[in-house]
């Protein structure tokens, strides 16, 4: 069972930790190949898990850069991470002020006094402290002076790493799920709470959901149709989801709406997870309602065909 802590204060280990620090924004493949065996080792050891993240993003604080879009919220990383087995989470607010701690600070006060490290795993590149001035042969000349062992993260392991981060985005941006999910190792999911719409779809025969994506830094697909699933109530049901401007009845904001199949219930205020499959098609301008009618028709049949290629997730996500 994973816990989640709002701050560096509100964790008290009950032993010795092993510990890793990052970002891990998407949890793919090859974060989980590095979390796996952190799990191990600690595990072997019988030293606790952890992960310590900051958020917001440093560059959200330091560049003011309020453009990032991040593949997963807190809330959807910490189910990721506890499927791998971590035990703790510990998401620092990302200040100013924290960027300010010298080396010595940070090392001494947080990692050790605070955190209890008695190992800590970190990629060959990583630096810290204010300016981001030392690096992992400082850190571990500390590891000496205050009795913690440093295992570095080689260049190839980051390099998979970084390079997976970029390429889901850069798919999502596309529309291209295949290429995404393959690097994520799961199918990406967007998580929000079901709200009352126009009910037009109601009239034509495809009632969808409203689905409010509370995170504005929540990485949204490019806009199209897609084929999905999701978890209600614990039964696993299928439909097709439209992300886009609702050209055809424009009102020209953004809306995430999804049409169940075979499901009749009131989801509003429900919060679900959405998990793209597929990208069916581009979104659309049509003539008339009516032209739109006969699309998701298509669409429905479409998106049937594509299920039957796929391989049902054994249990929810």
């Amino acid at each position: 069972m994973l816990k989640t802590y709002k701050s560096i204060h509100d964790y008290s280990p009950k032993g010795k930790t092993l510990i890793t620090i990052g970002t891990f924004d998407g949890v793919h493949l090859g974060h989980q190949k590095i979390l796996k065996k952190l799990v191990a080792q600690a595990k072997q050891f019988d030293l606790e898990a952890t992960i310590l993240t900051f958020f917001p993003h440093p560059r959200m604080v330091l560049q003011q850069d309020s453009s990032i879009r991040l593949l997963n919220t807190i809330e959807e990383k910490s189910l990721l991470l506890e499927q791998i087995g971590i035990r703790h989470l510990i998401v620092q607010e990302f200040t100013q002020e924290f960027s300010r701690q010298t080396a010595l600070e940070y090392v001494r006060d947080v990692l050790v006094n605070q955190l209890q490290i008695a190992k800590i795993m970190i990629g060959y590149d990583h630096r810290f402290g204010r300016n981001r001035t030392a690096n992992i042969q400082d850190l571990r000349e500390y590891g000496d002076l205050y009795d913690f062992e440093v295992e570095e993260i080689t260049a190839k392991e980051i390099g998979e790493v970084a390079v997976s981060s970029t390429k889901v985005r850069n798919a999502l941006i596309r529309g291209d799920i295949h290429t995404a999910n393959t690097y994520l190792g799961y199918d990406y999911f967007l998580t929000g709470t079901v709200l009352s719409g126009k009910a037009l779809g109601r009239t034509i025969g495809f009632p969808t959901a409203n689905i409010y994506i509370e995170k504005v830094y929540k990485l949204i697909p490019a806009h199209g149709v897609y084929v999905i699933y999701s978890y209600i109530e614990g039964v696993l049901v299928f439909g097709m989801m439209n992300i886009g401007y609702n050209p055809t009845v424009a009102d020209g904001d953004t809306h995430v709406e999804v049409h169940f199949f075979d499901f009749k219930g009131d989801l509003y205020h429900m919060e679900l997870q959405i998990h793209c499959i597929a990208r069916v098609r581009d979104e659309q301008k049509f003539e008339n309602v009516e032209a739109l009618q006969e699309q998701l028709a298509k669409d429905q049949m479409y998106c049937k065909t594509i299920l039957q290629q796929y391989s049902l997730p054994s249990k929810e996500e």
